[in-house]
């Protein structure tokens, strides 16, 4: 099958290509180099005018999991009629259902998306919703640092190469492409009745701290050439102050690559009669003076959600607000913890007002796209389908200020949102949510439109108005497949979960196996996600990526921006 789009204005910084009119060729759901002349060509586009895009890539959604079930559970309000009964299959009219999240995210252009928090136990359950929302490829983060065995190891004084096998066993048992560490021990400090966790505070019992244990796993992702840096959900979440905490956290990586997740939520500040206020410049500045620190922003946007964590500190504490009044908190017992919370941002509100201000300063203070990255924390900060309300914000200054004059004065007062008046360009956009991001996952085969890319494409009518925009796309592609045709979905098609295998010594599943033996009587096959559990139309779910480079050179590509 040979695809043609004609005329279109292609934006792929991958290749500098800045609007430039090009034809682009798909064969067998691969993007090729110019025919030559006198070829059949099967299907023709004529996108004359229209932008031309790589699929958008979503590094750190929470789309499958437990903490997402639960919410679920929680609000059953927000899963009514709200899709037209036309699909004939389960939850095919769920507001919040895997064919909702697959379809929404087809329908704005994106194309890959990852999960940024699967518990290793709980890793089946968060493939098989995964590998039930259509269209989109998917990954998985998995999640350790509040694990018995990890801080077992540590307390032991266990050696590096050991701490390295358990990591790469356990993302090859989950099929995952990365590793999460959310607040490193405060899960299993939580258990202990310990309340507040801060990077050099103690696990109760283990000995160990925070900072300890944030920068072993960020030496074994090093060492065992995870592609993806290690994505870190730092300590203190959501409290005044806490930029001193997310430039310690920055300090703490020691020059090597690391990931830092929702940045916005540890942009505050102390300052002021209230206590709080914004430190997105402080932020800023210690972001811009280390070159190894990638950041996704976490956006707050005003309405309706529900926020969902395994950071059960940050979501205990975060109970009383719970809007509707009703709330989760779980507690598992070798792995972490967690909650639901739902929430209301609130236009009128001095601290959702201050939050959404200081999201858009980092987005309008950084000036680097390639290390930047566009999120909402879905659905923590907002949903993922208000991202083209957000795309708006950013590249519209007037369209800011018509916002600002609706939210609470003193917090507006405050900020610096006012004097920042950059407007990003469909180039920077292009980087944020195609190029960079493909790249900093690893996957080199997407994000970009060059020959030997899979062909997912999207293609948009350009309007002045740019919510609307990229709320619909006109055509979007799925290896090579149309998925989309102006702004509605063409076809149910499955995607794959993207994920990376790695080598280790067997010692360590002989060591796991005896821990599970004596703890729980249980096989570590329990917790492996196999072929065998999925349908047999999706025998080919699951595509390995090739790890990265060694630890050794780690620190020197971190210091030339890998990412870029």
């Amino acid at each position: 099958m040979l695809t043609r789009l004609t005329g279109g204005q292609l934006f792929d910084p991958a290749q500098g290509l800045n609007g430039t009119v090009q034809d682009l060729f798909i064969r067998d759901g691969v993007i090729i180099s110019e025919l030559d002349s006198g070829v059949a060509i099967d299907a023709d586009y004529d996108v004359s005018g229209k932008i031309v895009m790589a699929g958008a890539v979503d590094i750190h959604s929470h789309i499958a999991g437990g903490n997402v079930n639960t919410a679920r559970l929680l609000l059953p309000e927000q899963h009514r009629n709200y899709m037209a009964r036309k699909l004939g299959h389960a939850f095919s009219t769920a507001r919040w259902s895997t064919t909702e999240t697959g379809y929404r995210y087809a329908q704005m252009g994106y194309t890959t998306v990852v999960e940024p928090a699967v518990l290793p136990a709980n890793a089946l359950d968060a493939h098989l919703q995964m590998a039930d929302i259509p269209i989109i490829d998917t990954a998985g983060l998995a999640i350790l640092g509040n694990d018995d065995f990890l801080l077992r190891l540590l307390r032991a004084k266990a050696s590096q190469n050991q701490v390295n096998d358990y990591v790469a066993w356990t993302l090859q048992a989950t099929r995952c492409l990365g590793l999460k560490v959310i607040n490193a021990g405060g899960a299993n400090a939580f258990k202990s009745n310990v309340r507040s966790f801060a990077l050099d505070d103690v696990v109760p019992d283990y000995g160990v701290s925070s900072r300890q244990i944030l920068q072993t796993l960020q030496r074994a992702a090093c060492d065992i050439q995870l592609p993806h840096p290690v994505h870190v959900h730092c300590n203190n979440l959501g409290l005044p102050g806490n930029v001193d905490t997310a430039i310690a956290t920055m300090e703490a990586a020691q020059g090597l690559p690391m990931h830092l997740a929702h940045i916005q939520f540890y942009g505050y500040g102390n300052e002021g009669g209230r206590g709080f206020s914004s430190a997105a410049a402080k932020l800023i500045d210690g972001f811009n003076q280390h070159r190894n620190i990638t950041m996704d922003v976490g956006q707050v946007l005003f309405g309706q959600t529900v926020t969902i964590s395994g950071d059960v500190i940050a979501q205990y504490s975060r109970r009383n607000d719970a809007t509707p009044n009703k709330w989760v908190m779980w507690d598992a017992e070798c792995e972490g913890s967690g909650g639901a919370v739902p929430y209301r941002y609130q236009q009128k509100s001095f601290v959702n007002s201050l939050q959404w201000l200081i999201g858009l300063e980092i987005f309008l203070l950084a000036e680097d796209p390639w290390r930047l990255f566009f999120t909402t924390d879905h659905p923590n900060g907002g949903p993922f389908t208000r991202y083209p309300h957000l795309i708006r914000l950013l590249m519209d200054y007037d369209f800011r200020l018509e916002c600002m004059a609706e939210l609470n004065q003193e917090a507006v007062a405050m900020s610096l949102l006012k004097e920042l008046k950059k407007e990003f360009s469909l180039y920077e956009i292009a980087v944020m949510t195609r190029t960079a991001a493909a790249r900093m996952l690893g996957l080199k085969d997407r994000g970009h439109l060059m020959p030997g890319a899979i062909a997912d494409i999207a293609v948009y009518t350009p309007e002045a108005d740019k919510e609307a925009m990229f709320s619909a796309a006109d055509l979007v592609f799925k290896n090579g497949e149309l998925a989309v045709k102006n702004g509605v979905v063409q076809q149910r098609r499955n995607g794959a979960t993207q994920m990376i295998q790695l080598p280790f010594d067997r010692q360590i599943k002989r060591e796991l196996q005896a821990y599970y033996d004596r703890f729980y009587n249980l096989s570590l096959d329990n917790f492996k996600v196999e072929d065998v559990s999925f349908r047999q139309a999706d025998s080919e779910r699951f595509v390995s990526h090739d790890a990265g480079q060694p630890y050794s050179a780690c620190r020197e590509a971190a210091a030339n921006t890998i990412y870029q």
